[in-house]
């Protein structure tokens, strides 16, 4: 019990950089500004569950990919890892992550691919293989309760940062992430030497 704890804590952290709800905040709250209290919640409550979905779809198929198209676990946390370090040197070099608005909004862009993108679809692929399936799926929907906690409360977390501090936060989680990515490269390039 004390392991799967503890896995779900070292889960939880690269996700929650991955999905960088600080990034996020700013663009619910231009989204659906001047929207009704229903809307909002209609809104928040689509993006969760839509993130959610293509989470778990994910974290199900993850395996099944790997072995039709031949790839290792190795092989995806180096190409992971190189997906996250690209994410993370555009976020620091300002380069935004909104996406064009079409569809139903809490599903584009905010569900996917906001909320989870690339860049987390990638993190959770290598925590399954690093923490094992249910660590992972726990800190995932962690990560989701406190994206939905963060929109309810939006308002008041960019009143209580301003617009300077969000973004301060944001480019620190994307140097974390940049971090993870280096170490995941990492880690892939060691086992794949080792067995070498």
């Amino acid at each position: 019990m004390q392991g799967i704890l503890r896995d779900t804590l070292y889960a939880f952290i690269p996700i929650f950089v991955a999905i960088d709800i600080f990034a996020v905040i700013p663009i619910f709250a231009s989204l659906t500004e001047g929207m009704s209290r229903k809307k909002r919640l209609d809104i928040e409550r689509d993006s969760v569950v839509t993130a959610l979905a293509v989470g778990l779809v994910f974290i199900a198929l993850g395996e099944g990919i790997f072995r039709v198209l031949s790839i290792t676990a190795n092989d995806f946390k180096i190409a992971g890892g190189l997906i996250l370090l690209i994410f993370a040197i555009l976020d620091l070099m300002g380069y935004s992550k909104m996406r064009e608005q079409t569809g139903k909004l809490g599903v584009v862009p905010l569900g996917v691919p906001l909320i989870v993108g690339p860049a987390v679809l990638a993190t959770v692929l290598v925590l399954v293989d690093h923490y094992g399936i249910v660590p992972t799926i726990i800190s995932f929907i962690v990560n989701l309760v406190i994206v939905w906690i963060s929109f309810r409360a939006s308002s008041r977390i960019l009143s209580l940062f301003g617009k300077g501090g969000i973004t301060a936060i944001s480019k620190i989680m994307a140097l974390l992430l940049a971090s993870i990515a280096v170490m995941l490269i990492r880690v892939g390039l060691e086992n794949i030497v080792g067995k070498g």
